[in-house]
């Protein structure tokens, strides 16, 4: 056997790689929805034995499978409440001729994510850090019964010590207290405030955690949603993390400093802060195994604003291309003008052809992106891609600094989608987002004042710009784009 082995195990070497690179790459051609993601990862088994097939297996296969599906189909079967049956009249009502197309929207949005419009929900804008975080600390000192908290970033920082002193106090008047952070995202800053959490008796949770023992930003399948939900009523939502970044008003700061970012966060009320406690009650079942059901977390809310909301959770598991597919058909009923800012944008084909569709049937499409941006690369990426959506017309703009981290969309003066998705592979494919679909014509107009101010402190970038950069940048903005799916 020993001269067997000693003679042959070249020959057995290489049919147990040939063997391992078939499986591999048998199961991209099988399992990768885009054909160019297929082509690359079989390239890269083929090309680069066992360690293509071992990076296939490390970043390729989407192991996500969700657990938490009971309240899908509780959701299905249901009857309806008071608040959808509602919601049907009411945005009849609100779109009137002149929005009537946006019905069309409104439906395709319920087929896809599987959730009822809900009327009677009031959406209040926070701007800033100055009015975010104190409204989400005092709703967290005020909790009577219930706190669900899930972010991407909780640092360990001055911010986030305030935060976690808030929730051990509240574990201490006997609230019930659950509190789930991206396990990458809870390393922007060491010690991780986990350790503080849970030596102080505060239930939290790490989401999927990583095998490397190294930060990696870049990291994929992470949990980017930014979700607080107080005694099932009181909902908070958006772009912002726990982290002194953005603690304080960046108007006019220096854009080097750390608290150099304007963000917006909003305080959401009404019947749709149950989708909010949903998303949170699945992604802390899929980490935990602790299923979160009762009035404790969930209840009926009555209806306090004149806001129609839905969520939209995303994901790569059942909930995916949810959001894409709600812009996209976003960009397919626009009639006059469409509005988005994002921190990064990088889009796939498909939303760059939407855009330029949008743009070539008559509507206004504007882009507006932070000047400086704080990942270096998605910006060269980004800027390579200008073109696409330039040379048919659509309008991009680069906002001053500090750093702009809102994610906003608003189509033809009535409908908003917010929350914290970004145009770019990592949240529309790759990681799980929380986004909510408003349909307000009072909201809509707080959200165009706001942009408006972006603009009056922007220059729009042309298409004679983006090509005159010299042939060094363009290869490295070109290069750096090749790697769009991962930054």
């Amino acid at each position: 056997m020993q001269t067997f082995l000693a003679n042959y195990w070249p020959h057995i070497a290489a049919a147990l790689t040939l063997c391992v690179q078939a499986l591999a790459a048998s199961h991209a051609i099988l399992h990768k929805r885009d054909s160019r993601s297929a082509i690359g990862w079989v390239g890269l088994i083929w090309l680069a034995p066992l360690v293509g097939a071992l990076l296939y297996t490390m970043f390729g296969i989407n192991r996500i499978r969700r657990k938490a599906r009971l309240l899908r189909d509780q959701t299905a079967r249901r009857p309806r409440t008071a608040a959808e049956v509602r919601s049907s009249d009411q945005l009849q009502q609100l779109l009137g001729p002149e929005g009537r197309h946006l019905e069309n929207l409104a439906h395709m949005v319920g087929e896809v994510t599987k959730l009822p419009l809900l009327a009677g929900n009031r959406i209040t804008p926070l701007e800033h850090g100055t009015r975010a975080y104190p409204a989400m600390l005092d709703a967290i000192e005020h909790a009577e019964r219930s706190i669900a908290l899930a972010t991407y970033i909780f640092n360990s920082d001055a911010l986030g010590d305030r935060f976690a002193t808030a929730l051990e106090q509240a574990v201490e008047r006997g609230v019930q207290v659950r509190v789930l952070v991206d396990d990458i995202g809870s390393r922007y800053k060491l010690p991780p405030i986990l350790w503080r959490l849970h030596r102080n008796g505060v239930p939290a949770a790490r989401f999927l955690p990583a095998f490397l023992p190294v930060f990696v930003p870049y990291f994929n399948l992470r949990n980017h949603r930014k979700i607080l939900v107080v005694d099932g009523r009181i909902g908070f939502t958006g772009g912002m993390n726990i982290r002194e970044c953005g603690a304080e008003e960046a108007e006019g700061a220096p854009s080097d400093t750390c608290h150099a970012m304007n963000d917006l966060h909003f305080k959401v009320e009404g019947p749709v802060v149950a989708q909010l406690a949903a998303a949170f009650a699945e992604d802390w079942e899929f980490t935990t195994g602790e299923n979160l059901q009762g009035d404790l977390w969930r209840r009926e809310i009555e209806p306090c604003g004149s806001v129609l909301a839905r969520g939209i959770a995303d994901g790569p598991d059942e909930d995916r291309d949810k959001l894409r597919l709600s812009i996209l058909g976003a960009l397919a009923c626009a009639r006059r003008s469409v509005k988005i800012v994002t921190p990064y944008f990088l889009p796939d084909a498909s939303l760059i052809t939407a855009l330029n569709v949008a743009r070539l049937r008559g509507v206004e499409v504007d882009i507006l992106l932070p000047q400086v941006n704080n990942l270096t690369m998605v910006q060269w990426a980004s800027t390579a891609q200008l073109w696409q959506v330039l040379e048919y017309g659509c309008r991009v703009w680069y906002t001053a600094p500090p750093f702009d981290h809102t994610k906003l969309m608003v189509v033809d003066g009535l409908w908003t989608l917010l929350g914290s998705g970004n145009w770019d592979a990592r949240s529309l494919r790759l990681n799980f987002e929380f986004d909510v679909e408003c349909y307000d014509a009072d909201l809509h107009a707080q959200m165009e004042q706001l942009i408006a101010t972006k603009l009056r402190r922007a220059r729009q970038v042309t298409l004679a710009e983006v090509d005159s950069r010299s042939l060094p940048v363009r290869l490295r903005d070109g290069v750096v784009r090749l790697m769009a799916p991962y930054l």
